[in-house]
């Protein structure tokens, strides 16, 4: 696994010692009116008297693969009613390495997802074992352009994927969804749209609503082959699958709840399908704070050889701190982060740095944003809206990079594959920090008060005293 040669690499290089400290600094701000603003640099000092933060260069945590996003298709539509300059633009600031984000690692579906322009499988004829009716021509129109434009700024570009749903005739109610639309949830959702699914062919949390028959599982097994080879045949390879996205709930767009054993049982099948291409599996997505669920199959003699990995996101961060603890060398990935309500504000760009200081001050290795880029309001085919990094006004066809966008870039900008966690010691306790493969060491910080603060940093022998505007974020880069 990539994650634990680049540990090996980290460790090789040794962490900063007092023959290597840091000589220069760079330091960079983000308010809600005043994003990515680079600002005088903190010179160091001698390190004498207590600092607010220590940092530990000694005992490195986990390693970093890297951060990213989604394809979906909503995010492809979106991104097409740009000028083609615009939109070239878009990719170089997310991609290109150097320039912006510098996304390294990214999500796709396998079929459609919630933002999908609409409801498709790669095989919906009945009964069709044998996968001979197989075809990714749907996503020749979306995902696979989507895809393509990103890695011509970065070819390295790494990719996994997970259905929501698998095809309507392999699952026992016969329909993309697994929740119907009650009137309820018409009041909650205004926009949300009718998926035709009567309540008495619902699905339910800790039922498997996948035919757990052998030639359904065999077949299944063979469409996540089928999809690979598709793909790779157009240029894209993807190196990790997750079984199911959020397999524990029941939604009113395509999902597909099943119970631990029962993925359990089918990556069994799923393994010897993956190996010929040497893709990973992970267990995942992990959407419920039960541990348990993941010690099922990981212990479970069907699976647990072919696991390398797990997925988390929603309320499956609970779950992560005891999970690294107990699966210390277990590759763990923030699979999704929240989805925000269309609104793209300053408070839940705060909300989303308590995330990124859950899921990567608790052992995750990646962390990926969701929706790439959405018209404004974020409406999804099924009628509810979520954030992204980029909002496209569709009278204008303009666009504007959202506040979640640059605090990923805080952290993304900066934070290469193969750098290390380091923990902190003392009283500011509300920090990122991480130590690159070429011994560079980044701290993010926040500072939510109504008031500018001065946070004092020790680094070895040397402190450095940077000061936060009010309510804001900044990083803060030592070479």
């Amino acid at each position: 696994m990539l994650p634990k040669l680049l540990a090996c690499a980290a460790l090789a290089l040794g962490p900063l010692g007092a023959r290597a400290q840091p000589a220069t600094a760079s330091w960079v701000t983000t308010t809600a009116t005043a994003p990515w603003h680079a600002q005088p640099a903190p010179r160091a000092t001698a390190a004498r008297g207590p600092a607010d933060a220590e940092i530990d260069l000694t005992h490195p945590a986990q390693t970093i693969t890297g951060f990213g996003a989604c394809f979906n298709e909503l995010g492809w539509t979106s991104l097409a009613l740009l000028p083609a300059t615009d939109r070239e633009g878009v990719f170089r600031e997310l991609f290109a390495p150097g320039v912006g984000a510098n996304f390294t690692i990214c999500r796709m579906p396998v079929g459609a997802n919630d933002f999908s322009r609409d409801w498709y499988s790669y095989d919906e004829t009945p009964d069709d074992f044998s996968m001979a009716n197989f075809s990714i021509a749907n996503d020749r129109e979306t995902l696979i352009p989507f895809i393509k434009q990103a890695q011509r700024q970065y070819p390295a570009l790494r990719l996994w994927a997970s259905p929501w749903s698998p095809p309507t005739w392999m699952k026992a109610n016969h329909h993309y969804a697994a929740a119907a639309v009650r009137p309820e949830y018409k009041k909650m959702f205004p926009d949300l749209a009718d998926n035709g699914l009567p309540v008495d062919r619902q699905g339910k949390e800790g039922h498997n609503l996948f035919i757990q028959d052998d030639k359904y599982l065999t077949a299944y097994a063979l469409y996540f082959r089928k999809f690979i080879e598709a793909y790779k045949a157009e240029g894209i390879t993807i190196g990790m699958v997750m079984p199911q996205n959020e397999f524990n709930s029941a939604q009113v767009f395509p999902s597909c709840p099943w119970t631990a054993t029962g993925l359990a049982r089918f990556i069994g099948y799923l393994g010897p399908q993956m190996a010929p291409s040497k893709t990973d599996i992970f267990f995942g997505t992990m959407e419920r704070p039960t541990e348990a669920l993941v010690d099922t199959v990981l212990r479970d003699p069907r699976s647990a050889p072919y696991v390398h990995g797990v997925g988390f996101q929603w309320a499956g961060k609970a779950a992560i701190p005891g999970i690294h603890r107990r699966y210390p060398d277990l590759a763990l990935y923030q699979s999704e982060q929240e989805c925000g309500d269309g609104q793209n504000d300053w408070k839940y760009c705060r909300y989303t740095w308590d995330l990124m200081k859950q899921y990567l001050g608790n052992g995750a290795n990646a962390y990926l944003y969701w929706n790439i880029s959405l018209k404004q309001g974020g409406l999804s085919r099924w009628g509810w809206r979520q954030n992204s990094l980029v909002a496209v006004d569709e009278a204008a066809h303009t666009y504007k990079w959202t506040h979640e966008y640059y605090l990923m870039k805080h952290l993304s900008h900066y934070v290469r594959p193969g750098a290390r966690r380091l923990p902190a010691r003392g009283p500011y306790a509300n920090l990122l920090a991480f130590q690159n493969l070429d011994r560079s060491i980044v701290v993010v910080l926040q500072n939510p008060d109504a008031v500018a603060r001065t946070v004092a940093i020790r680094v070895g022998t040397r402190t450095f005293a940077p000061q936060l505007p009010a309510d804001s974020f900044g990083t803060l880069v030592l070479r």
